[in-house]
């Protein structure tokens, strides 16, 4: 058995996308490849020792800058993954209009060894090795957080950026997922997990499709299994439970709980603070492997863990009739053939995990304009809010209640306009897919349309640059 590329699966994905598509196979071949690659070695102190740290950044593509992708610290992080990353990044912010590149970056080493003064070692350096090469900057390649990193190593990369580039006006913008005191912005943490909810919410709004899949129209009462119970997992969880969901299933590596009545989100995150473990939540069931989770009956599951958790093996045994990878590559080519015969609805990770990178998009617009979301228009807004709710109070002769004037005048924060964006994003992104889908009966399953409508848009940026004359 040949070992499993990831990059091979996003070529593979890629090369059944292209049939459907008129670009000239140069052009093809030139959107598919890798642009540039950068392997890194570098030593740093750890304790008594020397430790030498392997590293990578890889720019997918070039038809847009800056390039834009996250940094994971995983022992599993390799040339293969990353390049993969990398090119899932191209094609996410095509489908959902973000004008950038797709890059990724990571460094082989498990988090947990490390002292936070360790870390910030290792990080800082890696952010120096960027610099000198030039793979860092804010209109050259911005990073932000992924697996095993978030706003405190954003932090550091930002503060070392700074130091070696003094007097840019701009620097904030070389990093985004930034603590907000740092230049980050509100409403980026939850920004993942509350673009797969509002992905999902519309796929789920569309009567055809939930027609064909045999479920009825809207989220409320959907059953719903997430794996992974980390920044994307827990929100999007909390998100379909707050619109009225049931969340029956919740897995994580030591294992998986299950309740058909429904599990508590925060209760159970709660509960793994306090223990260590999700097992044994009163009320549940437990399960030893956590893929068990993967295979129990559900409207909804959500694969928010780990590349390639569904294969070809068992794939045939997921009851789901809609998956919503949340993760990165968590199904190979294998299980997408098993789910289109099955008429199992897969809503890909190539747009639909893409909350994150939007938000990080208007973060990076945020530091470059130099100003907070809704710092110009939100008393604005509540004065001529406040000014009509008087009129139509003195017209009508009616008063409403203390809340609900509250809600009436009340002007955006930045939060607000920042939800408003990611949703106003999620929606035309899953129309559009699904219009492309519907418009091509060939194209057998949502991913290949996504990428269908990815390739389009980076082939028209080529042909527009006029690359190829």
């Amino acid at each position: 058995m040949s070992e499993y590329s990831f990059f091979g699966s996003v070529e593979k994905s890629f090369d059944k996308a292209a049939k459907f598509t008129n670009w000239d196979p140069g052009i093809l071949e030139q959107i598919k490849q890798c642009n540039a690659v950068y392997r890194m070695h570098f030593p740093v102190k750890i304790g008594d020792n020397i430790e030498v740290i392997k590293a990578y950044r890889v720019q997918h593509s070039h038809h847009k800058l800056p390039c834009k992708g996250g940094i994971r610290f995983a022992m599993s992080v390799n040339l293969d993954e990353v390049m993969a990353l990398a090119a899932l990044m191209t094609y996410k912010c095509a489908i959902v209009n973000v004008p950038f590149a797709g890059a990724k970056g990571g460094i082989t080493i498990d988090p947990k060894k490390y002292t936070p003064y360790e870390l910030e070692k290792i990080t800082r350096r890696y952010t120096s090795e960027l610099i000198k090469k030039n793979f860092i900057g804010p209109g050259i390649d911005v990073p932000a957080p992924d697996y095993g990193t978030g706003e405190r190593e954003m932090a550091w990369i930002v503060d070392t950026y700074v130091s070696m580039r003094p007097g840019e006006i701009d620097a904030l913008g070389c990093v985004t997922g930034k603590p907000v005191t740092q230049g980050g912005v509100r409403g980026r943490r939850e920004a993942t997990g509350l673009g797969v909810f509002y992905g999902l919410r519309e796929v789920c709004n569309m009567p055809d499709v939930m027609q064909r899949l045999g479920l009825s129209v809207g989220v409320k009462g959907k059953k719903v299994a997430v794996q992974g119970l980390g920044n994307v997992g827990y929100h999007s969880a909390k998100f379909f439970q707050e619109a009225g969901a049931i969340i029956v299933g919740l897995a994580e590596y030591e294992g998986a709980i299950w309740s058909n009545d429904g599990l508590d989100v925060d209760a159970v995150f709660n509960h793994r603070k306090k223990t260590g473990s999700i097992l044994n939540f009163p009320g549940s069931q437990n399960f030893a492997k956590s893929t068990d989770a993967l295979e129990m009956e559900c409207d909804i599951l959500i694969p928010a863990a780990l590349e390639n958790v569904i294969n070809g093996e068992n794939a045939p045994r997921v009851k789901a009739k809609i998956i919503g990878e949340a993760a990165n590559g968590p199904l190979t080519p294998e299980a997408d053939e098993v789910f289109a015969s099955k008429g199992t609805l897969v809503v890909p990770d190539m747009y639909l995990n893409a909350g994150g990178v939007t938000v990080s998009y208007f973060e990076w617009l945020k530091n470059l304009s130099h100003v907070r979301y809704g710092r110009m228009e939100k008393r604005f807004t509540e004065n001529q809010n406040r000014q009509m709710l008087e009129q139509i109070e003195e017209i009508s002769g009616k008063k409403v209640s203390e809340k609900e004037r509250e809600e009436i005048i009340h002007g955006p924060d930045e939060v607000d306009l920042v939800r408003s964006g990611l949703e106003e994003t999620m929606i035309s992104a899953t129309r559009e897919v699904m219009d492309c889908w519907k418009a091509n009966p060939q194209i057998p399953d949502m991913r290949t349309a996504a990428y269908v409508v990815a390739i389009n848009k980076v082939g028209t940026s080529y042909e527009e640059l006029g690359i190829f004359p």
